[in-house]
């Protein structure tokens, strides 16, 4: 039914009866389609799980956990700034901890409403559970108060229907023929713009990345790959891919507004949210994950390894407090190995001048020395790439 020369499609059953092999990914209540581009196929055919461990191989397991926790850290900040929030530290490390469980429990709606009521704990009075109302995003005219939708979600009475397809499609993935990237896009894109809750969905959807990754085997173990830090970082990519699917559909919507500023829908949307091309989505998720191995893991690990070796040279050569070692890090790496004017006469200004001059000069070869074990050895390419 699917050239898959063409697109990613499912292992297939086949029908004697038609003489057709059934090879569609999904089901008839949710299935997106991805085509196979140049890059999408080169990402295939790389093995970015093989690249990911090959990479992780080359670290120290001390090192390896402290990344992984700053990693899982920095992803669940950045999705609830993506979201424009500051969440308290016990909600965000509550989230944290739901994001280092993804891939351990299956999706259902029980556990999806589990976990909406994990991100919006502390959040204030928020209706939990499925949507049972319309649903947009966008703004309002300010004389009016009329809504200016740049996406209108699925309609309340489909949204059921759509989420059991979307668990059904998860619950096939294990046999699908295709890549845990295009499988993530396709869940977690589809789960946002359905937007089956009033509240949760933009870090739900980044949420199942995790889980379909994780569940894949793609992700390593104690591992996950910051995906909402690098779509925080590149915000404008990331709108411009939801954009792209949203601009398409919403001339095709016939909504009118309602006299609470919420819109009615008045045709027979559930098709676009169950059937939709996820082509960008999947080439934009595949430029995270990559940045992720290429880029953020190895910096996080060379600020760790550097860190260490910049506390020895310290211990070796001077007594000071550990605050004032671990300030006087923080300084240098924020003020690019400079200690700052500032620093030197306010927050340091006890070490005095000699003993700063020192501690700069330790900084700069803590780094100096990695890059320089790292320019010599041939697991290196990762760094040169960055």
């Amino acid at each position: 039914m699917i050239d898959s020369d063409l697109q990613f499609a499912g292992t297939g059953t086949t029908s004697r009866r038609f003489r057709v092999k059934d090879n569609i990914p999904g089901t008839r209540e949710f299935c997106p389609l991805v085509r196979k581009t140049d890059s999408l196929n080169a990402i295939a055919s790389a093995d970015l799980s093989h690249r990911a461990a090959e990479v992780i191989s080359q670290i120290s397991p001390d090192i390896l956990r402290r990344a992984a926790a700053f990693l899982l850290l920095e992803d669940t900040t950045s999705t609830f700034e993506i979201e424009g929030e500051r969440p308290s530290n016990d909600r965000l490390h509550r989230w944290g901890r739901a994001v280092s469980q993804a891939g351990k429990h299956p999706i259902s709606r029980v556990e999806l409403e589990r976990l909406q009521r994990i991100v919006l704990e502390g959040a204030g009075a928020v209706k939990l559970g499925l949507r049972e109302e319309e649903n947009f995003i966008g703004r309002h005219d300010r004389s009016t108060h009329e809504p200016i939708p740049s996406h209108i979600s699925a309609r309340a009475d489909d949204v059921p229907s759509l989420v059991e397809g979307l668990i059904a499609y998860d619950d096939a993935l294990d046999s699908a023929h295709m890549p845990p990237i295009v499988a993530a896009a396709t869940l977690s894109f589809g789960f946002v713009f359905i937007h089956p809750f009033m509240d949760g969905n933009g870090r739900l959807h980044r949420y199942l990345i995790h889980h379909v990754l994780a569940q894949s085997g793609f992700s390593p173990k104690g591992m996950i790959f910051p995906v909402s830090s690098v779509m925080n970082d590149e915000i404008h990519a990331y709108l411009s891919a939801l954009e792209s699917y949203s601009s398409r559909i919403l001339p095709l919507v016939k909504w009118r507004p309602t006299s609470d500023g919420n819109v009615a829908i008045d045709n027979d949307t559930a098709d676009f949210y169950r059937y939709f091309d996820a082509t960008i989505q999947a080439e934009f998720l595949a430029h995270c994950v990559i940045r992720t191995i290429e880029q953020d893991l190895p910096r996080e690990v060379r600020y760790l390894e550097a860190h260490d070796h910049f506390k020895a040279s310290v211990k070796r050569s001077m007594d000071i407090e550990v605050r004032l070692e671990e300030l006087a890090f923080g300084f240098l790496h924020s003020g690019s190995g400079k200690f700052s004017k500032r620093a030197r006469m306010r927050e340091l200004a006890s070490l005095g001048d000699e003993r700063l001059d020192a501690l700069q000069s330790l900084y700069e070869a803590a780094f100096a020395q990695l890059d320089e074990r790292l320019d010599g050895e041939a697991s290196d390419e990762i760094w040169r790439r960055k």
